[in-house]
């Protein structure tokens, strides 16, 4: 009985004079999954993520805060440490996140609305939540 291939069987397996032999590893990766929808996951991701909408300060809370920008504007000079929690917006959707700084207060830029810290963090004023007035330099160096 004469099999389909018996003719071919036994011939040795060909090598190319002129492509070097695949490594294993990479014949593996044409086997690979397509992904058909490219980025699908990348935006299933963002979609679950979650921002915080800003809080609207009542009429105190401004009051309070705006005691502490001037008690800060008035020891500048003594580079006051400061906590500050201020409100950074999303830049792909609605919403943001509070971020917490702690830092040394270089000026309150006042055109701008904007505490600048040294470590040239700008903070807008307007999207501050809470200010912690920690101490200053000269109280830390002692």
């Amino acid at each position: 009985m004469s099999r389909k291939y018996d003719d071919i069987i036994n011939l040795p397996h060909h090598v190319s004079s002129t492509r070097q032999h695949m490594p294993v590893s990479d014949r593996a990766a044409q086997f690979s999954p397509f992904a058909a929808l490219t980025g699908h996951d990348a935006a299933v991701k963002e979609t679950g993520r979650i921002t915080e909408q800003k809080t609207e300060l009542s009429e105190d809370a401004k009051a309070y805060l705006n005691e502490q920008l001037n008690m800060i504007q008035i020891r500048i000079d003594e580079m006051p440490v400061v906590s500050i929690t201020y409100f950074v917006p999303d830049k792909k959707k609605a919403g943001g996140e509070y971020v917490p700084v702690t830092g040394t207060v270089k000026t309150i830029d006042e055109f701008e609305r904007t505490v600048v810290m040294w470590d040239k963090t700008r903070i807008p004023i307007d999207d501050i939540l809470e200010i912690i007035f920690t101490s200053t330099v000269e109280e830390v160096e002692k």
